[in-house]
């Protein structure tokens, strides 16, 4: 019965990436590019200097506070073992596509952006707030749509990627001698959960701040590891280029068996990571205080290149550089903690367990901060009872438990299928309203080639002032 189950989840998933998400993330993304002028790429030094932007109040989130939050959910543990999955799984060929899939991608992430922006809504405290459900609602008028996406935001965030998340965890331990399948899992099962549980008490605001602190230094940290040891395998640099770009472009290999290819594998765990498209960097987006729409529409397309470029780049060149064995025993966080064990020997296992101890966390929080939003929405945009949410995060406490437990093939399924139906919500969405979003990039540069610090005014757009509760 349950192997039943499995094959028929993953025989959604396989039709979901190819043809469908493959087809709509490619040609979205080339289409947003095409109207933005490659913003992604012609305004990548504006949206540095945006991130360290100050927001206008003392007690409003900054760009910084909202790119951070953001990059807390897309960096996490699949940026080293969604990479090494991808890598034992389809090929090095993989690499290249979850590059190409971040450059195309990063337009989406500006345009979904810049639309949370734009219809974001006004807190008593006179923050902000908003996402995909508000752009669907009040631009397009369905609100029924607009739920559903709110409802798939849980399945993802509270089930999927929590599920996902644990399981990632606990592999990492898989290579010490005390590791035991029947008794490990449990053990970090209990203490991830009660970890979190412990946190996610803290509402919103304290998510914001653990991220804040911690994020940076984790990135920083397995950046700097990395390129030790890609230094130290230098010589071995030119082959794995001509490995990465051979294996990509071999499509006798990719047609195949193409639901396995590096190409499916390499778009499927590039948007798990990066999310862009997906519909859940908006949220924290639109909590933001800038002057313009545009201006944290920018800041997201960094995220993206933070987390694949800079990150999942990282994993993939730290193990292919190291010339360590890739195959389907070794998938997942086994095959970076080998390759790192070529330069740190046995230190090398500690700190990838580390990382993953890290990423984990705050991609749970991460991801909890969104699912806060998501409830909100469907609780007629008021904050759901007090009982409720601790019997809510109770239920996630229990998921990440069980995360702990799961197999591998089960728990990356669950996670796509159920992002997969975001993206294939929001992605149409965003195409429908990129005209505003083009106007509003129009209006930002146009201000800034007259010097000014652009401020958004709805009118100068074309869109009525009275149907947006934010901006007038």
């Amino acid at each position: 019965m349950i192997s039943k189950i499995m094959d028929f989840f993953n025989a959604v998933d396989d039709v979901m990436y190819y043809p469908v998400l493959i087809i709509i993330l490619a040609t979205a993304g080339l289409y947003f590019s095409a109207r933005t002028g490659f913003v992604q790429l012609r305004l990548f030094r504006e949206a540095c200097r945006l991130i360290v932007e100050k927001p206008r109040g003392d007690q409003k989130v900054s760009s910084f506070q909202a790119l951070i939050v953001s990059t807390a959910s897309r960096v996490g543990t699949g940026n080293i073992v969604g990479v090494s999955t991808a890598i034992c799984l389809g090929g090095p060929g993989a690499c290249f596509w979850m590059w190409l899939m971040c450059i195309i991608g990063a337009s989406s992430a500006f345009m979904e952006s810049t639309l949370a922006q734009i219809y974001k809504k006004k807190n008593k405290d006179g923050g902000c707030y908003g996402g995909p459900a508000y752009y669907i609602e009040q631009a397009l008028g369905k609100p029924v749509i607009a739920a559903v996406f709110c409802v798939f935001l849980i399945a993802t965030y509270a089930f999927g990627f929590n599920l996902l998340c644990s399981f990632n965890l606990q592999s990492s331990f898989e290579v010490y001698s005390f590791y035991n399948a029947k008794t490990t899992p449990v053990i970090i099962g209990i203490i991830l959960a009660v970890l979190v549980g412990f946190c996610i008490m803290g509402g919103g605001k304290r998510i914001i701040g653990m991220t804040e602190k911690i994020v940076p230094f984790m990135g920083i940290a397995y950046v700097l590891i990395s390129l030790v040891i890609i230094g130290f395998n230098f010589k071995n640099v030119p082959h794995m280029f001509a490995l990465i770009f051979r294996d990509a472009f071999d499509f006798r290999s990719i047609f195949g068996g193409l639901a396995g290819s590096c190409l499916v594998l390499g778009i499927k765990r590039g948007l798990y990571s990066n999310e862009a498209g997906v519909g859940s960097a908006p949220n924290a987006s639109a909590s933001a205080d800038v002057t313009h729409p545009v201006k944290q529409g920018l800041v997201q397309t960094v995220s993206v290149y933070i987390d694949t470029i800079l990150l999942c780049t990282a994993t993939a060149f730290m193990c292919l550089s190291s010339g360590t064995p890739y195959n389907k025993d070794v998938s997942g966080a086994m095959y970076v903690q080998n390759a790192i064990s070529t330069v740190f020997g046995s230190l090398g296992p500690v700190f990838i367990t580390t990382a993953m101890v890290l990423f984990a966390f705050t991609t749970l929080l991460g991801n909890l901060y969104y699912v806060d939003n998501a409830l909100i929405y469907l609780n007629g945009k008021k904050q759901p009872s007090k009982r409720f949410m601790s019997v809510f995060y109770t239920i996630c406490v229990l998921v990440i438990f069980a995360g702990a437990l799961m197999q591998m093939s089960f728990a990356w399924t669950i996670a796509d299928i159920t992002m997969g139906c975001m993206t294939l919500i929001n992605i149409p969405c965003c195409f429908l309203l990129s005209k505003q979003v083009v106007h509003a990039l129009r209006d930002y540069e146009k201000q800034k080639k007259e010097g000014k610090n652009p401020e958004f005014h709805a009118a100068d757009i074309g869109l009525d002032p009275d149907k947006l509760s934010y901006w007038k």
